[in-house]
């Protein structure tokens, strides 16, 4: 045979440059013909029948492709979703053509344009917080999970003693954890939720001794504005609140902990929850909430650097829906933010393994290497030792470039 042709996976501009380098590209003709080698499928719902119209027009006009609903064509639907397939360069192109036309048109050429800088940012960079930085983008980050809780789902009672606790926390940190997340209440599905008093009994002692003994961040987990600021005088460093600053009760969560966090310009992780698990759109409606989540924060004065989204696995969502969202990760980098993924030992696994919370491990890693694949950015997870190597291994193989 004189030839021999392959599939090759273009995902990103270093993989392309790669691809174009190995055949014997010129550095100007990779330069243009990177845009060209990335093709992406971009959903924009919620579009009047005439702009899903145009969007289509200049869509194709550039080369790329557009599907809208059959009616929107007769404007019979009043909105629309739609559908665009094309390369870096043709949305570019029909970005432009948006620009100062009308149905709001011009907005989402701005928020194309975005979203492609999102998909494709290359490089390392550095989220500043106390004990750290952060740096993103050259390997995958562990977060290891102190539960000071007597009833926690996977390892309630066994470090809710100060002892227990700090030697829990110095073993997890010799064995790779980036970031130590202290939490005093339970959440697991089911929970009762307990005194914020209590909380704050249980977590802040932990706090103050850390700090004085390791030298990663320590983050809190909560989403009550008393204890989070009582752990952050404590010596936290990152608020991390499973409702994403959304959560509605009398225990001054929500708006209140996004002002915490721009007073204390710490860096936030912000959850997607919901009670029940209803949805029309599942991911449609998982990074809308986590899109209000973003405004909340920014609104309130956090930095749009020091934000870092939870996809929320075991949160109002059942077996089927918290593998979809698995499945589909990726989707997650259209926020442009980093993402964390905390699936260690949860009920995801248990249900497809049919295995006890102790039986987990092999699950765990499962998930947080094909979330690595899938671009997430941290793994929030009990068993550390195991999962570093986990990380290290998946990263070798993910993060070649």
């Amino acid at each position: 045979m004189d030839f021999n042709t392959r599939i090759v996976g273009v995902h990103d501009y270093a993989t392309a440059k790669k691809f174009l380098a190995e055949i014997g590209s010129s550095a100007g003709g990779s330069g243009v013909m990177t845009p060209k080698s990335l093709f992406y499928t971009i959903m924009a719902e919620n579009l009047s029948d005439p702009a899903a119209n145009i969007l289509k027009q200049e869509m194709l006009s550039k080369g790329g492709e557009c599907a809208i609903h059959r009616d929107a064509l007769t404007h019979k639907t009043g909105r629309s979703s739609v559908l665009m397939m094309g390369t870096v360069k043709q949305f570019r192109g029909a970005a432009l053509k948006l620009k100062g036309q009308s149905f709001k048109l011009s907005q989402l050429g701005q928020e194309i344009v975005t979203l492609l800088e999102h998909l494709s940012r290359e490089g390392s960079w550095e989220m500043s917080c106390k004990n750290g930085p952060l740096t993103f983008g050259e390997r995958t980050l562990v977060m290891g999970i102190l539960n000071i809780t007597p009833n926690s789902f996977s390892d309630g009672g066994r470090f809710n003693q100060m002892d227990l606790a700090l030697e829990h926390a110095y073993r997890m940190v010799e064995e790779g954890a980036d970031i130590i997340d202290v939490g005093g209440e339970s959440t697991h599905p089911g929970y009762q939720m307990i005194a914020t008093q209590e909380e704050i009994e249980r977590i802040v002692p932990v706090i103050e001794a850390l700090v004085k003994k390791i030298k990663v961040p320590i983050s809190i987990d909560t989403y009550k504005s008393e204890v989070a600021e009582r752990a952050l005088a404590a010596g936290a460093g990152i608020l991390n609140d499973i409702w994403g600053f959304q959560f509605q009760g009398d225990q001054q969560g929500g708006p209140k902990m996004a002002q915490l966090a721009a007073e204390y310009d710490c860096p936030v992780i912000l959850m997607h929850n919901q009670n029940g698990t209803a949805y029309e759109n599942l991911m449609g409606e998982v990074l809308l909430f986590l899109r209000k989540s973003i405004e909340i924060a920014e609104n309130a004065g956090v930095q749009p650097d020091k934000i870092i989204l939870d996809p929320g696995i075991g949160f109002g969502k059942d077996l089927d829906q918290n593998l979809e969202v698995m499945s589909r990760l990726e989707e997650f980098k259209s926020l442009g933010k980093p993402v964390l993924l905390g699936t260690s030992r949860k009920g995801m696994i248990g249900k497809v393994l049919d295995v006890p919370v102790t039986e987990r491990v092999e699950g765990t890693g499962a998930t947080c290497a094909i979330g690595i694949a899938k671009g997430v950015d941290i793994v929030r997870v009990h068993d550390v030792k195991e999962m570093a190597r986990v990380v290290k291994m998946t990263d070798a193989m993910v993060r070649r470039n």
